[in-house]
């Protein structure tokens, strides 16, 4: 915002040009309307019932079905992708792969925790094998930031896939050495034998569905994101 202010000095001083007090005017418009996204963070403003604060049931895992659980930032967006998805049962919000026991959003939030903030995939790998799951996990972030997503910082928005037996790891690995081509800097995602899933409280779930017409971060983040990947949203 340092240059609208700027502009705004500018425009103290030039206030007698007519043409250039509608051009100053314009720019500061425009730059309010981009700067936007850097007032919204991945934090929840509904107000909520004491069901809603409860962690999430555990996702029920059907026969012939796999899980891995992605971090790719918020979680919000993640899932809403994921749950669209042909092939996949279900994606819950959660945290994973920090030292505190049941943690909850205001924890891990701070930082502190070790967790990150990660969806934990539920699919059918006869309709959607683990190279197309992870395939859309790095459509959908920039996995070369390190401990953050655009605005969100901290080491709960890591880039991490969190696999369940060493098949996975190697589908993980193989899949990470062929989206670097893809980017110029070095991805930094994790890749980490799963430890615990916590699911995130139940207000978590379906965030994006339930909120994307009230919310900030919803309409300014996670909205383009999935119009860019051609998702319902």
């Amino acid at each position: 915002m340092k240059s609208v202010f700027c502009e705004i000095t500018k425009f103290e001083e030039f206030r007698g040009n007519r043409a250039y007090v509608v051009r100053m005017i314009k720019k500061l418009l425009l730059a309010l309307c981009l700067s936007m996204p850097t007032l919204v963070s991945c934090q929840a403003e509904t107000k909520m019932n004491e069901n809603n604060k409860k962690p999430a049931p555990m996702p029920e895992v059907p026969e012939g079905h796999e899980v891995i659980t992605l971090g790719v930032g918020c979680f919000w967006c993640a899932e809403a992708a994921y749950n669209q998805l042909e092939g996949v049962h279900t994606a819950v919000s959660g945290y994973m792969g920090g030292e505190m026991k049941d943690p909850t959003y205001e924890d891990i939030t701070t930082g502190t925790t070790g967790h990150a903030e990660v969806v934990r995939v539920v699919f059918d790998p006869k309709k959607i094998p683990a190279e197309r799951v992870l395939a859309w996990f790095w459509d959908l972030h920039d996995p070369t930031q390190l401990n953050r997503q655009g605005n969100d910082i901290g080491t709960q928005y890591r880039s991490a896939i969190f696999y369940e037996n060493d098949a996975q790891k190697a589908v993980a690995d193989a899949s990470k050495k062929a989206a670097q081509e893809n980017f110029d800097k070095p991805i930094v995602t994790e890749i980490t034998k799963a430890p615990v899933f916590y699911p995130a409280e139940n207000y978590h779930q379906g965030f994006y569905l339930q909120n994307k017409s009230n919310n900030g971060y919803c309409k300014y983040v996670v909205e383009p994101k999935l119009k860019k990947l051609k998702l319902d949203h």
